[in-house]
């Protein structure tokens, strides 16, 4: 079966791709999603209109009035991004680019850290009030104020993670299972149970892309104030 993270591995050789050349499978989706907009309408293009208006949607709902204008196209692009990464993924002999903490942690910490940076320059008294919740004991404020910003600076990092492990475990049991199915006098069962963990794994790569958006999002939305939205109104 060979080495069983060799997958995982971005100076691995891949068919005709090797070093670091595996990662250009990320740049895929910026090649074939603008394709789009010059395609007449179709079953493809209907569904991801249908995606966007959807996800569109449920930003709005989560910002509500913060009225800043392109921050939810931001995370339509994070979306799309990560759901096409981890699909691509999916395909054999594909590096998966989504399963690295280098790429996951280059998506989660730019908008965090941009957010905060922001947040302790022009909101220092909101983002401090922030650090204590209300109604807490004079005693335990000290404490209050190390646990949540603990709390706030490994947010990005438990985005990053999150996904990152998601897409090694589903992988690693791919790999195996395959494996088995190569050596295995059953091995119409493991098909079976092949197709199924695909399957499962392809509901995992859309789940884990909503989960991406909507935490990035919710975490913007807790650090921005009124005040910010005022400034593009």
């Amino acid at each position: 079966m060979g080495n069983l993270f060799s997958s995982f591995d971005p100076q691995a050789s891949v068919l005709f791709f090797s070093g670091g050349f595996n990662w250009v499978s990320t740049l895929s989706a910026a090649i074939i999603f603008p394709q789009v907009f010059w395609l007449t309408k179709n079953q493809f293009s209907g569904s991801l209109v249908m995606i966007f208006k959807a996800l569109l949607a449920e930003l709005s709902a989560v910002f509500g009035g913060l009225c800043v204008p392109g921050v939810s196209m931001i995370f339509l692009s994070f979306f799309f991004f990560i759901i096409f990464s981890n699909f691509l993924g999916l395909f054999p002999y594909v590096f998966t680019a989504s399963s690295h903490l280098v790429f996951t942690l280059a998506l989660s910490l730019p908008i965090w850290l941009g957010t905060m940076i922001w947040s302790i320059f022009f909101q220092f008294k909101s983002i401090m009030a922030h650090l204590v919740p209300l109604g807490t004991p004079g005693a335990l404020m000290p404490v209050m104020v190390l646990i949540e910003t603990v709390s706030s600076i490994i947010r990005p990092m438990t985005l990053g993670i999150r996904l990152a492990a998601n897409m090694i475990a589903g992988h690693l049991l791919l790999t195996l299972l395959g494996g088995q199915g190569s050596f295995s006098l059953s091995g119409s069962i493991v098909l079976l149970a092949l197709v199924a963990l695909i399957t499962l794994e392809c509901a995992v790569a859309c789940i884990q892309s909503y989960v991406f958006t909507i935490l990035s999002s919710l975490y913007l939305n807790e650090l921005m104030s009124a005040e910010f939205s005022k400034k593009f109104a």
